[in-house]
């Protein structure tokens, strides 16, 4: 069973992600917190597999919240829901430790696939998508993307090979097409992608694309 905590300032929109997960047979809701803070304290008490959360939560609000709970180093992993069309803090809460978003109009069944997804270790969002993400959100990464490529001690641990597939996830390639680039194996491309990210501590590739950005090793395209 994977347990799911729900973040959402809404008692209405809560009842309703109730109903969806009790309704699954292999999701429980094990909690339920409609501000940041009680987000907080309910991941450190109940280890939810997955925090459900929302951004705009009194209080505390969801980037702040996301941020302390990746802080704490636990297992539990967080999905924000959103409207990407709205919110201009999305970077923020990628970068604060999120695993993904998903947006808030988005079917029943595709919300408990990621969900599934996230409890598993995978990024919500696909490569593409993150990228468009990033791209969007360009004057956030600051005025100094023209800078040469900053120096990281996780990098000395990488092989060039390992290099060329950061940069490949940074500009938003999957596996298949990362493949193709460097004429290799799909599996073998999951292995060195697997590499890379427990070489430079990234939980997901949403958070090895950040770096990637962060270290300027991607540009936006």
């Amino acid at each position: 069973m994977i347990s799911v905590l729900v973040v959402d300032a809404q008692p209405l929109q809560r009842f309703g992600f109730r109903m969806l997960l009790e309704s699954a047979p292999d999701t429980e809701i094990v909690g339920e917190a409609e501000n940041g803070a009680e987000a907080v304290r309910w991941t450190t008490e109940l280890h939810p597999d997955v925090v459900l959360m929302d951004l705009r939560v009194p209080g505390v609000d969801g980037i702040e919240a996301t941020r302390r709970i990746a802080a704490a180093g636990g297992r539990s992993r967080i999905l924000v829901l959103t409207t990407f069309d709205v919110d201009r803090y999305a970077l923020a809460v990628l970068r604060a430790g999120a695993s993904g978003f998903l947006l808030k109009d988005i079917h029943p069944e595709e919300l408990l696939a990621g969900i599934r997804a996230v409890a598993a270790g995978d990024a919500v969002i696909a490569p593409a998508l993150t990228r468009r993400l990033l791209d969007a959100f360009t004057d956030q990464l600051g005025d100094d993307l023209r800078e040469p490529v900053r120096e990281d001690p996780r990098l000395d641990f990488l092989t060039r090979r390992e290099r060329e597939i950061l940069v490949a996830i940074g500009h938003g390639l999957t596996n298949g097409e990362i493949a193709q680039r460097f004429t290799l194996s799909e599996s073998t491309v999951k292995t060195h992608v697997g590499r890379v990210l427990a070489k430079i501590g990234a939980r997901d590739r949403i958070q090895a694309v950040i770096l990637a950005y962060d270290l300027r090793l991607t540009r936006p395209i």
